[in-house]
């Protein structure tokens, strides 16, 4: 077992891995916009970081007013190595060991930094008639960026030519099943599709969104004082509707065993990835077979592995009894399979 990881680790350090989840980056630093450098305002703004931060972490719009984190609001300085000003914007580095051992020890469960690559088709009109699909590399996709990383979500954006100028539709992107925008998705690589039809009218945005993750669908509005308002609240439904699939709470899992079929090195590090927030231990290395003792639901790791591709692989029938040699006597029990064992293969 110890040559494995040892041999997973210069895997890794020579070739990288190649997953469509993705690595959110700078997940401990939250940017909140401040009007001053005054101490009390930056106090307040340290309490508003910290706030992001946790619903960042763990999906769950409550979890940062828990009674046991009432120490850490009145001081959020304790979990923070570092900040300072970038023009109207307080930089808040936390301590990521600090901080999560903080929100564990509280009782918040805490969502993995690997999470699904969402691609966003997000289409702006006015009151005029005037539609633009945001692209990537537009000017107007910047509030989408800053939005997506503050909500702790891996986005990418599509170029936006001609063709899906022409397939994002109001029609297309209100409509309950994403049609043609799967196909156009494809080569994006992406695990979730956003569609968002969003509008300006009396000075204010609004929105209807859909998203869809595998056989899962979302769907919600949002407002916002203009489009970067928009954007946040956007990117913040989505966010805590996705981590209710990929967030395990405390004792709301279940002891399942886990068998994956086709593993090799690189696979292994991947699996260690996804498997992280399910507290998974490695049992057995059969071959490219893998036995993984997890916690979890069914539905979450199901979830989880689809990131990696994997698919589920039918329960194994009943093994037959061996015939008796002794015709009089009483066939063999039947051996039954169990039911906390989920399998998968690539």
């Amino acid at each position: 077992m110890r040559l494995l990881a040892q041999a997973v680790l210069l895997c890794l350090t020579l070739f990288g891995l190649s997953v469509q989840a993705e690595t959110v980056n700078n997940l401990y630093q939250v940017r909140e916009p401040v009007t001053s450098q005054q101490p009390e305002e930056r106090s307040q703004a340290l309490v508003r970081a910290l706030e992001t931060l946790v619903l960042r972490l763990s999906g769950d719009a409550k979890a940062a007013q828990s009674p046991a984190l009432e120490a850490v609001r009145k001081d959020p300085q304790q979990l923070i190595s570092q900040y300072g000003y970038e023009g109207q914007v307080l930089v808040v580095d936390f301590d990521p060991i600090t901080t999560e051992r903080t929100l564990r020890q509280a009782g918040i469960p805490l969502w993995s930094p690997n999470r699904p690559a969402i691609l966003a088709w997000w289409l702006n009109h006015s009151g005029e008639g005037s539609n633009n699909l945001v692209g990537d590399g537009q000017e107007a996709a910047t509030p989408l960026r800053q939005a997506a990383q503050n909500r702790g979500l891996p986005l990418r954006l599509p170029l936006a030519d001609l063709n899906e100028q022409l397939l994002a539709t109001p029609e297309q992107l209100t409509s309950a099943q994403p049609g043609a925008l799967t196909q156009a998705s494809e080569r994006y690589g992406a695990d979730a599709l956003l569609a968002v039809d969003a509008s300006e009218a009396d000075g204010k945005w609004q929105a209807q969104w859909r998203l869809w993750l595998g056989d899962s669908r979302e769907q919600g509005t949002a407002e916002g004082a203009d489009n970067a308002a928009l954007a946040d609240a956007v990117m913040s439904a989505v966010s805590q509707r996705l981590a209710t699939r990929f967030v395990v709470a405390p004792g709301a899992g279940q002891n399942l065993e886990l068998e994956v079929q086709g593993a090799n090195l690189a696979r292994y590090a991947e699996l260690s990835r996804l498997l992280e927030p399910f507290g998974a231990r490695l049992l057995k290395v059969e071959g490219d077979r893998l036995e993984y003792k997890v916690n979890a639901s069914p539905e979450q790791l199901r979830a989880q592995l689809a990131l990696a591709g994997l698919q589920e692989a039918p329960p194994e029938a009943p093994a037959a009894p061996a015939p008796a040699a002794d015709p009089q006597a009483a066939p063999a029990p039947q051996v039954v399979p169990r039911n906390n064992v989920l399998r998968f293969r690539w």
